[in-house]
């Protein structure tokens, strides 16, 4: 049976830092969206009732006031920033606790938020997670096991793995949805959140103002309802992303699955991660690769360019990395990763470059919009998938 006792409800926490929201910056309008999306889920998370309390953690103060309810703190800037010591420090006194980075959850529901926590009472010690090789979203009962996780993954997505692999905390995912998988951590989750009229009141009305070109993103996801085209599908993709596009999309797929995990397991930062894309820019180069090998094998691709970086051994700024998200070359300091985005332009089918939200949730919500525009189109005669 749930819990009544109100005390022992967990607490929601949120926590937002790490882009710069100054200026008109690709990375500034990161920072807004971050900062929307997460006032929407605070609000929805309060609303249900399941939860004792929210905290929005920020490195610095946002532009505006979080909803009523929601307290704020800040970061303390005279100390290094770690994440396991500054969740045990919110989350104290609490019994458990779900956690979510600013940009996970974009379109979850009141009722997804209070099974989440319904979550927690099945048999603890337990942790519910999105996803258990590169969590974005978790929660944790009891929460006093945070203490005992040592060392600490370097961030959040590698929280659930740690708990089981150190501690023998079983491990539950939630059902892999659009809702539970969209997380917000490139640009070109805004345009496929923007194309397809989804989100909070709060982020909608951002993306409202900002116009975003969701063209180029438009015309590859069409592919999906074509029985004809085939469609490349290249970075840290699983196997349910395989099935789930083989179940609901009408197109042939091609999947290139590398790298998964490769973040929570620092393969990007100590240089150990290897891509076949990579290695296939390395030998061809970026125009050779994007304007001829690539078209060869499909009429569109949505491509999770983060491994191939890492391959390459490239290490761009958060800046340059969203400019090559959002096709803007002359942004871009890195000249290798400029090369790249400029072959991808003049590719004679459309790419679309992400990270490693592109692959997973941004894809599903992209297949969910063109079958919509599809059916909406075609008449209610037709089905929707193949």
């Amino acid at each position: 049976m749930p819990r009544t006792d109100p005390n022992d409800r967990p607490r929601f926490v949120i926590m937002l830092g790490g882009v710069d929201g100054a200026g008109d910056r690709p990375e500034a309008l990161m920072r807004r969206a971050l900062e929307a999306s997460a006032f929407d889920l605070l609000e929805t998370a309060l609303a249900t009732g399941v939860y004792a309390d929210a905290v929005l953690v920020s490195d610095h103060p946002p532009a505006a006031q979080p909803p009523a309810g929601a307290r704020l703190v800040l970061d303390d800037a005279a100390t290094p920033f770690h994440f396991g010591n500054q969740l045990a420090a919110v989350v104290a006194g609490a019994s458990r606790f779900v956690y979510a980075g600013a940009g996970a959850g974009p379109l979850l529901t009141a009722a997804e938020l209070t099974a989440l926590a319904a979550g927690l009472e099945l048999d603890p010690p337990v942790c519910v997670t999105n996803n258990f090789y590169s969590a974005d979203l978790f929660a944790l009962a009891p929460a006093a096991l945070l203490a005992r996780v040592d060392p600490w993954p370097p961030a959040d997505n590698g929280v659930p793995r740690a708990l089981k692999e150190q501690l023998g905390v079983r491990v539950d995912e939630l059902p892999r949805t659009t809702a539970t998988q969209l997380n917000l951590d490139s640009p070109i989750d805004l345009v496929a959140i923007s194309l397809a009229v989804a989100g909070g009141p709060r982020l909608r009305a951002l993306l409202e103002q900002c116009n975003l070109d969701t063209a180029r993103v438009a015309d590859a996801a069409r592919r999906f309802t074509d029985r004809h085209a085939e469609v490349l599908v290249a970075g840290r993709a699983g196997s349910r992303a395989w099935q789930y596009l083989e179940r609901e999309t009408a197109c042939r797929v091609r999947l290139l699955a590398e790298e998964r995990g490769m973040t929570a397991a620092g393969r990007d930062a100590d240089g150990s991660a290897r891509s076949i894309l990579g290695q296939l820019i390395e030998v061809a180069g970026p125009d050779r690769t994007f304007t001829e090998l690539v078209p060869e094998l499909c009429d569109a691709a949505f491509i999770d360019i983060r491994p191939a970086l890492a391959h390459l051994r490239l290490q761009p700024s958060r800046h340059d990395r969203f400019a090559a998200d959002l096709l803007q070359p002359d942004a871009i300091e890195d000249p290798t990763l400029r090369a790249i985005v400029e072959a991808v332009i003049a590719s004679p089918v459309p790419i679309v470059l992400g990270g490693h939200s592109l692959v997973g949730g941004a894809l599903m919500l992209l297949n969910d919009w063109t079958w919509d525009e599809h059916d909406r189109l075609a008449g209610p005669a037709t089905g929707s998938t193949g």
